[in-house]
């Protein structure tokens, strides 16, 4: 189901924290996934999502760190996942859907951005395999446990990457020449965050992007990791978007629409291409038949 792009009053804004989006929310007996859950943002909704309650399963390509990351943190599991290997996904899920338990949360977090160029499988640019087609796989993957419950919701992290471009329909694979923040363009976007996600980006590169001054001064308000997992929490148990899907959110809120002309269209709000339906549908049918993997086939 797709709903309208617009805010819904959430009474939370871009300062809410996880603690705070979850406060009183009780998750017992409830089961979680978030990839990327032992850095960044991740994290923060991994100890969130425990704290209430919640059984979290972890995926890492790390697993040593992962466990060093999450020790102490009660009913975490933790699994050995590549999402730039579709074996490792298939082998990921069928150890999960062995065990018979239904999901009732899947946060796809983990991601590279501005990554060098590299190439992955069977020759996917790095970005587009680990960010989109891994996680596509993944859920699409583990649909059987997601729709054996009731409710169970999804949520991908994407960014403000998106107003960077369309998708590049006739390159995706970017054969005719790398651009590393075109790419990272493919990829409920969480707001700026300190993590280890800008390891690719360089100094030179954070000054063009208006981050910092050239003496490393900030020039942009950062969100604190608590803040950043925010809409993801919000996302997951929020009673405010029972019956919705398929919207884009921000600041723990529906994202309005805005004019990619408009002065202040690269600071907020959704893009209208990337809300087309017909590009979704689109691009679902070239990553089921790049990944092989299609739940409702």
């Amino acid at each position: 189901m797709t709903s309208e792009q617009h805010p819904i009053g959430s009474g939370f804004g871009p300062a809410s924290t996880v603690g705070e989006v979850l406060d009183g929310a009780d998750l017992t007996g409830k089961l979680a996934i978030v990839t990327g859950g032992y850095s960044g943002v991740g994290i923060e909704d991994v100890r969130g999502l425990s704290a209430a309650g919640a059984t979290v399963v972890v995926p890492a390509r790390r697993v040593d760190e992962a466990k060093k990351a999450l020790d102490g943190v009660e009913r975490v599991e933790i699994g050995e996942l590549d999402l730039a290997d579709l074996v490792s996904v298939r082998a990921f899920t069928d150890r999960f859907l062995d065990g018979g338990r239904e999901i009732d949360i899947l946060i796809n977090c983990a991601g590279v951005m501005a990554a060098p160029e590299s190439r992955v499988g069977p020759g996917w640019e790095f970005q587009f395999a680990v960010n989109h087609l891994g996680h596509f796989a993944l859920t699409n993957r583990l649909w059987p446990a997601l729709s054996a419950g009731d409710g169970a919701r999804v949520i991908a992290f994407s960014s403000r990457g998106h107003k960077f471009s369309d998708i590049r329909w006739d390159d995706l694979g970017f054969a005719g020449g790398y651009d590393k923040w075109q790419a990272y363009a493919f990829s409920l976007n969480p707001g700026g965050i300190r993590t280890n996600l800008q390891r690719h980006v360089s100094h030179e590169d954070q000054v063009q992007l208006g981050w910092i001054d050239r003496d490393g001064n900030h020039l942009i308000e950062w969100k604190s990791p608590e803040a950043g997992a925010a809409t993801a929490a919000w996302a997951a148990t929020s009673g405010h978007l029972r019956g919705m899907g398929g919207v884009y959110l921000e600041d723990n809120e529906v994202a309005e629409i805005v004019d990619p002309g408009a002065p202040d269209a690269m600071k907020s709000g959704l893009h209208p291409y990337a809300a087309d339906p017909a590009s979704a549908a689109r691009l679902w049918d070239i990553s089921a038949e790049l990944t092989g993997v299609n739940a409702f086939e």
